[in-house]
């Protein structure tokens, strides 16, 4: 047995050096469960076993894996790594918040989040916009490292087919995505309606005609599978939580792209 940074007994471990390349490359290990953890410092192994820990946060000589050293905004002891019930948790003791997968802020005090297995990147907020990347991996029962794929033929995104009343509409209703500023909200139906009957005076375009419109897309993608797009997926209040999520789907699929804006300098 090895003594931790705590003095704690812990079964030993195979430290992980800095020029280790991203676990996000994948692992593999003979041991299913096993946790690979990595900050820019370097980083460790460990088998699974009840009660097994790793930690890490500024302080060097006190964790296991070293994260943001250099920067005072993190805590010295910012988070744990636990194997119990088998399965890894992760929890967090440090005074910011650890960033998770889809955003999922996990605060101190609250319950730890079970780790799925592969690969699992955690952020933490730093000083002047650092954000301090803590990667994980946890190998599951049939995991390989994945294979290069230089000649594969690329696989295109989702795109979804949209009319050019559909395209415009959604381009007027989302111009604040479409220009890249931060944290956009659409525009309101009034406002949207209002700016189309500008770009085409004949058209007879209402606020009730936009929301139909850009309804019918949403309810088009969100049969095909893609999430909050439903008032009971998001809940109350709404606001402007749906047109928000469809936006950002319509452009993370390129279904939109800020070319589009083109459409409305050109009607």
């Amino acid at each position: 047995m090895t003594q931790t940074p705590t003095g704690m007994t812990q079964p030993p471990t195979r430290v992980l050096p800095a020029t280790h390349g991203s676990l996000a490359r994948g692992v593999s290990a003979p041991v299913t469960g096993t946790l690979f953890a990595l900050a820019l410092t370097g980083g460790i192994t460990l088998r699974p076993g009840e009660g097994r820990e790793v930690l890490f946060g500024r302080n060097r000589p006190e964790v296991h894996v070293c994260l943001g050293e250099d920067d005072p905004r993190v805590s010295r002891h910012q988070g744990t790594l636990t194997h119990r019930d088998g399965r890894w948790w992760l929890s967090t003791s440090g005074q910011l918040p650890i960033r998770c997968a889809e955003g999922r802020l996990l605060f101190r005090g609250e319950e730890p989040l079970p780790l799925s297995t592969g690969y699992t990147p955690l952020f933490v907020q730093g000083s002047r916009g650092r954000e301090h990347l803590l990667e994980v991996f946890v190998t599951g029962a049939d995991d390989e490292p994945p294979r290069p794929r230089h000649a594969d033929v690329t696989r295109p995104p989702r795109v979804w087919v949209l009319t050019e009343q559909e395209k415009l509409a959604l381009v007027v209703l989302g111009p604040r995505y479409l220009l890249h500023e931060p944290r956009p909200q659409p525009l309101t139906w009034k406002q949207t309606a209002a700016q189309l009957v500008d770009l085409q005076p004949g058209a007879s375009w209402t606020n009730k005609r936009v929301e139909h419109i850009v309804n019918a897309v949403r309810a088009r993608l969100s049969r095909d599978g893609v999430p909050y797009l439903t008032r009971e997926e998001v809940g109350e209040p709404v606001g402007n939580a749906l047109n928000d999520h469809l936006l950002c789907a319509l452009l993370t699929s390129t279904t939109l792209v800020p070319m589009d804006l083109a459409l409305v300098e050109a009607t």
